[in-house]
């Protein structure tokens, strides 16, 4: 896996949370960066169960549909207040110069008493947003706003 065996880190930002995320494949990416940016809202580790949705989402480009997923994921915890722990992206292609995504998220009933709520994110952005193929998979950079 790039960068040592790390699938997230965070970064240095003055007013939002900026992190990278890495995976040997554009779905596993996708996948990592769900990941850490659940875990700027809670400790995913104290988190199980199953209740699972499924996403399928299709944007214009790959760095588009990576902000639509992640803001799909977090329009589901607050709408559905489901926390997500487990991602699983089937798969991420492109047709007809569209690019799709198919996953399903797996988590649990957000209860605050035994969910400690870390950091609200009001946002996912665009502001500088990166998504790259590297010589060792793939490596995205978001920022989102909290």
């Amino acid at each position: 896996m790039p960068s040592q065996g790390k699938k997230y880190e965070y970064l240095e930002h003055t007013a939002d949370i900026k992190f990278l995320a890495y995976g040997n494949t554009l779905e596993e990416v996708f996948e990592n960066a769900a990941l850490a940016m659940f875990n700027v809202i809670i400790d995913t580790g104290k988190v199980s169960g199953e209740t699972t949705r499924e996403v399928f989402l299709t944007s214009p480009d790959p760095e588009s549909l990576l902000v639509d997923w992640l803001s799909e994921l977090l329009y589901l915890f607050e709408v559905d207040e489901i926390i997500f722990w487990k991602f699983q992206v089937e798969e991420v292609s492109e047709e007809a110069g569209e690019y799709s995504i198919k996953a399903l998220a797996s988590g649990e009933k957000y209860y605050p008493e035994s969910h400690p709520f870390e950091t609200e994110i009001k946002a996912v952005t665009y502001n500088q947003l990166e998504l790259e193929k590297t010589a060792s998979g793939w490596k995205a950079q978001v920022v989102v706003d909290i």
